[in-house]
C-alpha cells in the first residue's frame, strides 16, 4: 500500500453569526495516498468545493469556520496552522487549481510572472532563476513556445491554455498534492480530454497526488484511483473506483449512476434522482439524503448512519445499504 501523503479526520465546518450554528461539513475524513488520484463526487451544494477550501483554510465565507477535525500533511496538522505559516502550505506542499482561471489569473500581470512570482515567494530564488523554471514548467504543461508565452497575458490565451496555465502556477513549487475543483468544466470534450491527460501524465511523472472535485462520474471512472461519494456535507461512500461505481452500497451511490446517460439507447429518458438537495439552513436531521431515498425509514430520519465498512478498503454510511448488512467499523 501507498504511502499516505494527507490523513483527514472528522473535519467539520459550521456557519457563525446569528442564530445557532449549523453544520455544513460533518466530519469528513479520508486518507490521500502517494501518486493516488482521489475523486470527490455529488451533485452541487454536497460539500466537495467546501472540503477543498477548509483544507487550505480559505473558506467562500466570513461566516463560515472550522469547528473541528484535524488534516495531517507531513505529520502536521495543517488547521491548526496560523495564516503566516498556512501561505507557506499554499502553493509550496497543495497547489489548488480553480474550475474558472480566468477569475484566478491577475489581468494586468503575465503569465510566466505570475507562475514566477510563486517559484520566488516559496523558494526564495533570484529572478532569472524563476524565469527559467516557470518557462520549463510552461513546457510541462504543454503550453507551445514557453519563452515568448512567458510574457502573455490571460486574455491572449485559449479557455484550454488558461487552465494550462493553471495548472503551472499550482504546479510551480513541487507540491506534494494538487487540488482540482471541476477543472474542465467549462471545457470542450477534445480540450477536457487534453488536461485529464495532462493531469493523469503529471502524476505519473511527479508522483503528486491529486483530489479531483467533479460531478462527472465519466471523468472519475477514466482518471481516478478512489472515490468518495458525498451528499448534504458529509461522505456516504469510500472505496475504489470499480467498487463504488459498479457496485454501490448508497442508494445515493446507485442514484447518481442510474442517472448517466444510457449508451446506445437513443430517445430514452435521462432518470434522475427525485427531490432537491439539502440547503444551508434547512439541513434534515438524521441521514440527511432519506428526504429522497427510497429506502428509508424513521430510524433514517432519527439517527445519522456513521461510516463502515461493507468489504475491505469500501465504506458505506447507510442504515439500509444495498446489499449485505454492515456489520464491521470503517478504519
Amino acid at each position: 500500500m501507498s504511502e499516505t501523503v494527507l490523513s483527514v479526520r472528522d473535519l467539520s465546518v459550521v456557519t457563525s453569526g446569528d442564530g445557532s450554528p449549523e453544520t455544513i461539513l460533518d466530519r469528513v475524513a479520508f486518507d490521500l495516498r502517494r501518486g493516488e488520484i482521489l475523486g470527490l463526487v455529488g451533485e452541487s451544494g454536497s460539500g466537495k468545493s467546501m472540503t477543498a477550501r477548509a483544507l487550505i483554510q480559505l473558506l467562500p465565507g466570513s461566516r463560515l469556520a472550522i469547528s473541528g477535525g484535524s488534516a495531517l500533511l507531513k505529520g502536521e496538522d495543517i488547521l491548526s496552522l496560523d495564516e503566516r505559516a498556512m501561505g507557506a502550505v499554499r502553493g509550496g506542499s497543495i497547489g489548488m487549481i480553480f474550475q474558472n482561471p480566468s477569475s484566478h489569473l491577475d489581468p494586468v500581470m503575465s503569465i510566466g510572472k505570475q507562475i514566477a512570482e510563486s517559484i520566488r515567494f516559496h523558494k526564495a530564488v533570484t529572478g532569472r532563476t524563476a524565469r527559467d523554471h516557470a518557462v520549463e514548467i510552461l513546457r510541462q504543461v504543454g503550453i507551445p513556445d514557453p519563452e515568448r508565452r512567458y510574457d502573455a497575458y490571460p486574455h491572449e490565451f485559449s479557455g484550454g491554455m488558461r487552465q494550462r496555465a493553471m495548472i503551472a502556477i499550482a504546479l510551480a513549487c513541487d507540491p506534494d498534492i494538487l487540488i482540482a475543483d471541476e477543472p474542465t468544466t467549462a471545457l470542450d470534450v477534445t480540450v477536457q480530454a487534453q488536461i485529464l491527460k495532462l493531469l493523469t501524465d503529471l502524476r505519473d511523472a511527479r508522483g503528486v497526488s491529486i483530489i479531483f472535485i467533479t460531478h462527472d462520474l465519466g471523468i472519475v471512472s477514466q482518471i481516478c484511483d478512489r472515490v468518495a461519494v458525498m451528499y448534504g456535507g458529509r461522505i456516504v461512500e469510500l472505496g475504489g473506483k470499480r467498487e463504488v461505481i459498479g457496485n454501490g452500497r448508497h442508494p445515493y451511490t446507485a442514484g447518481l449512476v442510474a442517472c448517466q446517460p444510457a449508451e446506445g439507447q437513443p430517445g430514452e429518458r435521462v432518470r434522475t434522482i427525485a427531490g432537491q438537495p439539502p440547503r444551508v439552513g434547512h439541513m434534515p436531521p438524521g441521514c440527511r439524503f432519506h428526504p429522497r431515498c427510497p429506502r428509508a425509514d424513521g430510524t433514517c430520519s432519527a439517527v445519522g448512519p456513521e461510516l463502515v465498512s461493507a468489504e475491505p478498503g469500501h465504506s458505506v454510511a447507510c442504515h439500509h445499504p444495498i446489499g449485505p448488512e454492515l456489520v464491521e467499523a470503517a478504519p
